[in-house]
């Protein structure tokens, strides 16, 4: 399984329910928090074109945010994308 990485800042309600349905789910992933980071912050924009957290990434595989990983969810797609991912 590719590693799962997520973009979050502590304050932030999505990134928390991203984490709940990934830890849900059962599937470990690396938390890379960026309050007062302005260089992974950087990386991020960098990495998903954007500056909003979450960021999800399975693998090199830029999910989204949130919204689009519990699109994933409600699609039944999460574990598909992994395996793609592998």
């Amino acid at each position: 399984m590719p590693e799962i990485t997520i973009y979050t800042t502590a304050t932030c309600p999505y990134c928390r329910r991203a984490k709940e349905l990934l830890a849900k789910k059962g599937l470990p992933f690396k938390e890379i928090p960026v309050d007062g980071e302005p260089e992974l912050r950087a990386e991020l924009a960098q990495r998903a074109g954007r500056t909003s957290v979450p960021q999800i990434f399975f693998g090199a595989h830029h999910v989204g945010g949130c919204d689009d990983l519990y699109d994933l969810h409600y699609d039944g797609k999460i574990e598909q994308l992994l395996a793609e991912q592998d």
